[in-house]
């Protein structure tokens, strides 16, 4: 590899030279800094970052370990999250644990061993186990998509409960009474949190807990989904209306509600959660419970940079949390005469 004492004998300065054209050009003359410039193009000459994070004793790099990349949901999590570190110079390094506690754990592992700048977590480990291992390492980090208490780190989220009495009073409004949840793993507090919600709806028209039928999902993925929407389609009597975990679980029972020739909403209404951008171009577009993720990123990251910045001695711990948004579209809506101009109203 080309190094700087390559660059500085090329442009026949010192390394000293070389390294303040590279970090403080402004201390050096316009001439020289120019024939440097010119020797590092020449050469292909790219710094060390690990060294200068050595020399330094901080990282410019920030890790993300979310649940599952192949939401897009974290997808829109993880852009919201780069916008904001780009902003001061910062990379994102985001990691993927497959809803997995001995995933999530190994590359807590890694973060630690690389003393990277701070880490954006969505836990996979309910517990919380892994993250207060972690802790020992002295390297702050901000929960996405999870409420923790404020003394243990700062926190962005969404009020999920809120988000599943979205659901449930919407699909209640629409006149059903038999509903059916489908989770992913229950261990995981949004699980529960949106099934409470649904509870909760429920018991606001004064319906008993039984009236919600559940179905846990390994995963909260649409092959998942598939897998519980066959589980659905087996039930006697049949549910009338479904409230999925996320959409994509709701796009995987849709997917066997239709191999079925089940009618969405006709026979089976459907809404999902977070209304990733797959929602609207469903076959049938999918009610969802919308979640702002770019900016639940953002924000998060926001408040990692804030911690591990100049004026990290006058953090303080935050929880912000989002309300979540009913979208309504054709999974879930027959459209009524009277129903209809009370929607517009």
């Amino acid at each position: 590899m080309v190094g700087i004492k390559d660059v500085a004998r090329q442009a026949g300065v010192s390394v000293g030279t070389v390294s303040n054209v590279i970090n403080r050009p402004e201390m050096v003359a316009e001439g020289t800094r120019d024939r440097v410039q010119a020797a590092i193009e020449r050469l292909g000459y790219v710094r060390s970052e690990s060294a200068r994070q050595l020399r330094a004793g901080r990282s410019r790099i920030i890790s993300l370990l979310v649940l599952d990349m192949a939401n897009p949901f974290f997808v829109d999590v993880a852009s919201g999250a780069e916008r904001a570190a780009r902003e001061v110079d910062l990379g994102v390094m985001v990691c993927n644990s497959a809803q997995s506690v001995e995933e999530e754990a190994a590359y807590l592992a890694l973060f630690a061993e690389h003393r990277v700048r701070g880490v954006l977590v969505t836990p996979a480990d309910a517990d919380g186990a892994n993250l207060r291992n972690f802790r020992r390492h002295d390297i702050p980090f901000v929960f996405v998509d999870r409420e923790v208490p404020s003394e243990e780190g700062c926190s962005v989220s969404v009020d999920d409960v809120e988000g599943g009495a979205l659901a449930g009073r919407h699909l209640l409004a629409q006149g059903h009474r038999s509903l059916v949840y489908v989770s992913g793993p229950m261990q995981l507090p949004q699980c529960q949190d949106r099934r409470a919600g649904v509870l909760a709806a429920l018991a606001e028209e004064g319906l008993p807990p039984e009236a919600l039928l559940h179905i846990e999902a390994k995963r909260l993925d649409v092959a998942s989904g598939r897998g519980a929407g066959a589980r659905l389609l087996g039930m006697s009597p049949r549910p009338t209306a479904v409230f999925c975990a996320n959409d994509l679980l709701a796009l995987g029972v849709l997917q066997a509600l239709f191999a079925a020739g089940v009618s969405v909403p006709g026979d089976v209404a459907l809404v999902g959660y977070d209304d990733i951008e797959f929602a609207a171009a469903a076959a049938v577009p999918l009610t969802s419970v919308r979640q702002p993720a770019f900016r639940m990123g953002r924000t998060a990251a926001e408040l990692l940079i804030e911690e591990t910045g100049e004026e990290a001695e006058g953090h303080q711990h935050r929880r912000i949390v989002f309300r979540p948004e009913l979208v309504v579209r054709d999974s879930s809506f027959v459209a009524k005469p009277n129903a209809v101009q009370a929607r517009c109203r």
